[in-house]
């Protein structure tokens, strides 16, 4: 298991907090497995880091897949929220 933290805009985080958006699209250039878990870092439209509540939350990446339209090298992975106790373990 890896922990990834990567950046997230703004426009997705209330989405992803909320459970509507349950997937992300991702150039698989850290090996994304099954099992990982995935913490973000929210950034502006231009890519400035800013506070969102996401940051105290975990996701784990329950599947993985390739091909199937996406470009060469890019993977779509769904996550759910994992609770953790506490958050330092994985971040």
């Amino acid at each position: 298991m890896n922990i990834h933290t990567i950046k997230l805009n703004e426009q997705f985080c209330d989405d992803v907090m909320e459970g509507l958006k349950t997937f992300e699209i991702r150039l698989n250039d850290r090996n994304y497995q099954v099992g990982d878990i995935i913490h973000f870092k929210p950034v502006t439209n231009d890519g400035n880091e800013y506070y969102h509540k996401i940051v105290n939350r975990v996701y784990q990446i329950t599947y993985i897949i390739s091909g199937w339209g996406l470009q060469n090298g890019y993977v779509a992975f769904s996550i759910k929220e994992i609770q953790c106790d506490p958050l330092e373990d994985y971040v």
